[in-house]
Formats: C-alpha cells, sequence, structure tokens
C-alpha cells in the first residue's frame, strides 16, 4: 500500500473522530436512522479499541483524550455505567468493557477497575447452554453465535488473568471447545453463524442445531476473539495458549481457500456464485484484523502477512471512495444481520442477501480502521 494512501486513510480515521462525540458518534450509522440517543454498545467499543491502538503507534495524545472522554461519557466515578443494565444480559455489552482495562493501566483510577468488575458479574449472571456455553442473549435461549465469542471471552480471560488468579480461564477454553466441537463443519473447516443447543428454531438443523450457512461477518469475529483472546493470556497457559493459537491457523486455512482474487470475502462466504451475493467489508476486515494480529504476534506464519494485506487493499480498491468534498466513504458493509428476533431470520441465503448494505457504518468502519492499524504496525 503506497503512503498516499495510507494518509488518505488516516485522514478517514481523524475526520470521524474530530466530527463524534460520544453523544453522537458519527460512524454509528445504525443509531442514526433510528434516531436515538447513543448507549454502551459493542461497536464502538471496536471504534475506541482502534483509537487507542493509534494512540500506541504514534503516541500522540488526540488519541488518548478522545477514547478518554467517550469512555468517560458512560462510566462514572462511583464505577456505574450510563446506559448499561446487567440484568439485560446481552453478550454484546461486554465489548466495550475491553477498554477499561487500558484505561485503567494508564490512569490508575478506581472508577475504571469499578467498572470492569460491574461488567464481570454480567458473566456471573449470564444464562448458559447444558455444557457451558454463555447464551448469546437473554432473549436468545440456549443459543450460542460466534459473534458472542469475539464479545465476551477476550474480556473474560484478561479479567481472569489479571484480577482473578486465573480461576476463570480453563470456561473461556471450554467454550471454544464446545464452538469447535458444535459449529465447525468438518468438510470445509468453516464455522456455522448460530448453534441451538435445544434443536428448537426455525433456522437451526435438526441434527446438528446449527444455522445453514456461513456468513462472514460472524466467521470474522471469530478469528478476531482468537486473536485477541490468546493476546491477553499467561503464557504459562503453554496448552491453551497453543490451541488457541491452532484453531486461528486451521480458521484461516479454511478460509483461504475463499479468498476472491480482489482479496475480499463474499457475505456468504462460500457460495460466492450465487446471484445477490456480494463481497462484503465488515467481515473481510475481521479476517484482514485476525491475519495481520496474528503474525505480528507470531500466532501465524510470516507468510500469512501477504492473505491480510490482500484483504485489506481489496477493500481499500474496491469500496474506499473519495465524494466531492474529498472526504473518503467506505461502502459494501451489511448493516445488521442475526437469527431468529422479530423478524423471521432464518439464516437462508436470500435473508442475508437481503439485509441493507450501506457505507460509513460502525461495524464496518471500525473493523476496518483496527486493521489499519495492523497495517501500521506491521
Amino acid at each position: 500500500m503506497t503512503e498516499q494512501k495510507k494518509d488518505q486513510i488516516l485522514s478517514y480515521f481523524n475526520y470521524l473522530i474530530d466530527n463524534s462525540s460520544a453523544e453522537a458518534p458519527l460512524w454509528n450509522l445504525e443509531q442514526i436512522r433510528e434516531k436515538k440517543p447513543n448507549k454502551w454498545n459493542y461497536i464502538d467499543g471496536c471504534m475506541i479499541k482502534a483509537v487507542l491502538q493509534m494512540y500506541e503507534f504514534t503516541g500522540e495524545e488526540k488519541y488518548f483524550t478522545f477514547a478518554r472522554e467517550f469512555v468517560d461519557f458512560f462510566v462514572k466515578e462511583d464505577g456505574t455505567i450510563a446506559t448499561y443494565q446487567v440484568e439485560e444480559l446481552n453478550i454484546d455489552n461486554i465489548n466495550m468493557g475491553k477498554n477499561l482495562f487500558y484505561l485503567y493501566d494508564k490512569t490508575g483510577e478506581e472508577k475504571y477497575k469499578k467498572a470492569l468488575d460491574l461488567i464481570r458479574s454480567q458473566l456471573d449472571a449470564m444464562p448458559r447452554t447444558k455444557e457451558g456455553n454463555f447464551w448469546h442473549k437473554q432473549i436468545y435461549p440456549n443459543q450460542v453465535w460466534l459473534d458472542g465469542l469475539y464479545m465476551a471471552q477476550p474480556f473474560y480471560m484478561e479479567y481472569e488473568i489479571r484480577f482473578h488468579q486465573m480461576s476463570g480461564y480453563m470456561d473461556v477454553i471450554r467454550q471454544y471447545e464446545n464452538v469447535e466441537k458444535h459449529m465447525k463443519d468438518p468438510k470445509t473447516g468453516l464455522y456455522y453463524h448460530g448453534y441451538d443447543e435445544s434443536r428448537q428454531m426455525y433456522w437451526a438443523d435438526r441434527e446438528t442445531g446449527c444455522s445453514p450457512n456461513f456468513w462472514v461477518r460472524a466467521l470474522g469475529w471469530f478469528a478476531a476473539s482468537l486473536v485477541d483472546t490468546a493476546s491477553v493470556m499467561d503464557e504459562s497457559l503453554y496448552y491453551e495458549y497453543r490451541y488457541l493459537q491452532r484453531l486461528l491457523k486451521d480458521l484461516i486455512d479454511a478460509l483461504r481457500p475463499y479468498q476472491d482474487q480482489s482479496g475480499m470475502f463474499y457475505q456468504v462466504i462460500d457460495k460466492g456464485e450465487e446471484p445477490g451475493n456480494y463481497l462484503e467489508t465488515s467481515g473481510t476486515a475481521l479476517i484482514a484484523y485476525a491475519i495481520l494480529r496474528g503474525v505480528r504476534l507470531g500466532y501465524l506464519p510470516k507468510s500469512y502477512q501477504e492473505y491480510g494485506e490482500k484483504a485489506f487493499s481489496g477493500i481499500v480498491e474496491t469500496y474506499l471512495r473519495e465524494d466531492g468534498e474529498n472526504i473518503l466513504s467506505l461502502g459494501g458493509i451489511c448493516l445488521v444481520a442475526g437469527l431468529g428476533g422479530k423478524t423471521h431470520r432464518d439464516g437462508s441465503l436470500a435473508y442475508y442477501f437481503s439485509e441493507p448494505v450501506v457505507e460509513n457504518e460502525a461495524k464496518g468502519v471500525a473493523p476496518f480502521l483496527l486493521a489499519f492499524t495492523e497495517i501500521l504496525m506491521a
């Protein structure tokens, strides 16, 4: 990638944070469309992580100041968190908490530790499958989604390592083992989006409990969860540490045959030839991030760097455009996708192809910028 292109992306990064606040983040299109005030949410967690990584790389105080002020809008002096409720039992709400470790280390302020303790208490209250995995949300009983591994497990592992004498680390590993056992397709090595232990949901296969397709963003979340969870582990956990690295390498090896010549991956990753399918930004960016970070941390062979760079460059060439005012715009982003719920989200190809494709939305922008920080740190 040319230095000029890197400068363009950095300008886009700066444009977003210069025109955003915790009350009105420019990147959260879903909130803007719903005309709702912003709240503690998972995608802002990804964006703030990217901002903090940019601070680590550049040392520029404006990035740390932005991240801290954003988080402080929600985290109060007593450690309570505005708009966050433990009793909602939504695994997505854990993700933003990952940034509190960094802020606590950097500032020493006890409110961040208190907030970490509060978020950790949600994990004790989360309902679980019979085999011990967290439900994705209280409103989705018996269901494990790949997304949820990213939302909770890196936080859970880091908290246990740092503040709990590592006591819960095997709980994290067992949850990954269950996902590998139930959600991994033995033919392709890919993982299905969701798993219903009860086999009662209309989208669940009656024999396997899995949803019918491989959704790229779910696979991206899962890949990112593996590298991020491993990155906070104590290396004395020799076998468990290497187990996550093995899962990561196996997953990337399974993904590689489906990487388009552009470098990107399709919305439903193994059905590129299907009418209505398209090259999707958010999932590709998450996969790029996982590969690039995995290589940088030594979890993946150095030769894999080219796959991550190719994926990132594919997004840049396919979907990053300048508008009439020389402001970059990022397209090709699936606005939202899930399983079940109020609408009939059945996990079919038609369903995944039907969700809106938008520009400049957080679920694409934040992973893209996370991957960009890894490009800079390579």
